[in-house]
């Protein structure tokens, strides 16, 4: 058989071999990095047997899937060691995510920080025993009587799911068997660096009618070094975290009356207008116009769009006068009966509109989270309808467009590319139509991106941008869709320049996404100490004493009338005091005035970037700090004070 490695080398063997085994005959090395093996695409048991001429990728623990395989296998010792433990527990599910694993138990009595210590310890004598981990399956009557037997429902309720001819996997280490697809590690030696990180809440299979069971979620590394810095790192988010921000600095807040509805005080007002003033600069300048379209449509609209079909479980309905409507999750629908509102020419395309539209999606209560998860948010969407001659420039200029908003505010980005998924409708004529497009602009301007197989949207594939926050973080955001299916189902047309009608294509495109959930994001890239331009309070006025209150309000009325957003602390507190207040409400820049400054018409300037930045004319403050929000300068923190 040949196999044919990731760099296009073959290798030839004369029999069957294990996955271990190849990567032991391409480096010792590599077989003792080695947690998993791609074949043909699928994700893979390092004891899997090879038969066949295949493609072959030898995976480690720098790739997502080969991590993924090796925090299974550590959450599969985290449910041998509560058992060990707790013997009457029962076990749900005890999947890898993105920066760990998790498992949902089932357990009499609640678990506190001091279970996670004691479990913790358990697993590392797991570890220290070096269990070999073997892999054996059973059929599914077989599987579902050696459940019942062991008292664990949830694994009699996720076997029974299975189709009748189901042949049933199964994993153990020492004296623990668990029901699992895999993949895992060859034993539990390798797994020396993990943590158990916090406890939660979690209905079995998401779904409020079921028990609320308890996720214990961990993390674990191949090294003790990053396991150390990813604490770090989470430590860092916790201080950061947007929900404690939001409340500390009056920004928005959640309510038990409306859970997932989110209220923007004052101050996140402030923040959410500069944004959407500086969304509205950049879209005039890049030839978009603005249009706003209602939040609720008939189900006729929707039966049309497809969303009625490949998105209801999502969507919040009403009955007006014995009609179905829905509240728009989305505002393509809307977008499209504007451009059907008269007739088009090639000469009018592209025709780019944009809309900040309020849209609702129904989330379930155990995935809402502060401004992140919400069931209504603002959506910068934006649509673009063209020729088909125009569809490379119009990515082009979308992605050129989300690269300038991003770059301001300092976030680093990567690209992927989704196509067609499962539950999509169209031809395959253009769906490969249309990701060729998107691929074509992405190769033309020289972007790295990845294809994320079968993730486009219902009518398009996509390309989404994943940026990266301060603390390494990613968030997925700016998002461009290609769709050939919504101008066709709505009987979209223009006149060309042939004097015919013609189909125009179409591009649905957001910058911001969610601009709760970017708001969000910001919150915690910043630390809640927003760039002077997005700052609810740009300037704080610190009077030294009661006798200096009235010129502190001279400086405060100059600053307002040069559009500064300042006010005047006007507490008969220390002058210490009152620098430190402002600077845990994160204030850019503190303005102390006193005797001297009142004499010689000056302010002494402190702010969070220099910390003293001594006595200045308040003019040239004044032009300095205007000209620093007119460009949205990120001014960088060179001083750090206690």
């Amino acid at each position: 058989m040949i196999i044919t490695l990731k760099d296009g080398t073959q290798k030839e063997y004369q029999q069957p071999m294990t996955i271990l085994e190849i990567a032991t005959d391409i480096s010792e090395g590599l077989a003792r990095a080695a947690t998993a093996g791609e074949v043909d695409g699928n994700v893979e048991d390092l004891r899997t047997v090879i038969d066949r001429d295949c493609q072959l990728n030898i995976l480690t623990f720098d790739s997502p899937e080969g991590a993924g395989a090796f925090r299974h296998t550590t959450s599969h010792i985290m449910a041998q060691a509560i058992k060990r433990l707790y013997p009457d527990v029962k076990l749900a599910i005890g999947p890898s995510i993105a920066d760990g694993f998790y498992y949902d138990i089932d357990s009499d009595t609640p678990l506190t920080a001091e279970d996670l210590e004691k479990i913790e310890a358990e697993m590392k004598k797991i570890v220290k025993e070096a269990l070999p981990i073997t892999r054996f399956t059973k059929p599914r009557d077989e599987a579902i009587a050696y459940f019942k037997e062991k008292n664990e429902p949830y694994k009699v309720e996720l076997i029974e799911d299975l189709p009748e001819d189901a042949e049933i996997s199964f994993y153990q280490q020492g004296e623990f068997v668990d029901l699992c697809a895999g993949p895992h590690l060859m034993s539990t030696k390798p797994v020396k660096a993990f943590k158990l990180t916090s406890l939660a809440g979690a209905y079995w299979r998401g779904s409020e009618k079921n028990k609320m069971l308890t996720r214990i979620y961990g993390t674990s590394f191949t090294k003790k070094a990053d396991l150390e810095a990813y604490i770090t790192r989470m430590e860092e988010a916790k201080k950061r975290d947007h929900r404690k921000l939001g409340k500390q600095l009056g920004l928005f807040m959640m309510r038990d009356e409306g859970p997932g509805f989110p209220f923007f005080l004052p101050n996140g007002m402030i923040v959410k207008n500069a944004l959407l003033d500086y969304w509205r600069e950049i879209h005039r300048k890049a030839g978009y116009v603005e249009i706003s379209t209602p939040i609720m449509l008939n189900r006729q609209l929707w039966e049309t769009s497809g969303h009625w079909d490949h998105y209801r479980e999502n969507m919040y309905t009403t009955v007006i006068d014995d009609t179905d409507f829905a509240i728009k999750p989305m505002n393509c629908p809307g977008g499209i009966l504007v451009y059907q509102s008269e007739p088009r020419s090639y000469r009018d395309l592209p025709l780019r509109m944009g809309e900040i539209g309020l849209v609702h999606r129904h989330e379930k209560s155990g995935q809402l989270h502060g401004l992140m998860r919400v069931r209504c948010f603002n959506q910068d969407d934006a649509h673009i309808f063209m020729t088909p001659e125009q569809i490379c420039d119009e990515i082009k200029g979308v992605v050129k467009l989300i690269d300038e908003v991003y770059q301001l505010f300092g976030f680093k980005y990567h690209v992927e590319l989704s196509t067609r998924p499962e539950n999509s409708m169209g031809s395959d004529e253009d769906w490969e139509m249309a990701t060729d497009g998107l691929r074509s602009a992405l190769d033309d301007l020289g972007l790295d991106y990845v294809v994320n197989e079968g993730d486009g949207a219902f009518y398009g594939p996509k390309i989404d941008f994943h940026l990266e926050d301060s603390i390494g973080r990613t968030w997925q955001c700016g998002t461009i869709q290609l769709d050939f299916q919504l101008p066709l189902r709505f009987n979209c047309e223009y006149i060309g320049a042939d004097g015919e009608k013609h189909r125009p294509i179409m591009i649905h495109r957001v910058v911001f996404g969610s601009v709760e959930r970017f708001i969000g994001i910001l919150i915690e890239h910043f630390a809640g100490a927003f760039p002077t331009w997005l700052s609810p309070e740009q300037v704080r006025v610190l009077p030294i004493s009661d006798k200096y209150l009235d010129y502190a309000d001279k400086v405060n009325a100059a600053l307002n009338e040069n559009g500064i957003r300042s006010s005047v602390d006007t507490r008969a507190e220390k002058i210490g005091y009152k620098i430190r207040e402002a600077r845990l409400a994160k204030v850019p820049y503190m303005l102390v005035v006193g005797a001297k400054e009142e004499e010689d018409g000056k302010v002494s300037v402190r702010s969070r970037f220099l910390g003293d930045e001594g006595q200045k004319n308040l003019d040239d403050f004044i032009a300095a700090i205007k000209e620093e929000i007119r460009t949205r300068e990120m001014r960088k923190v060179e001083v750090e004070e206690n």
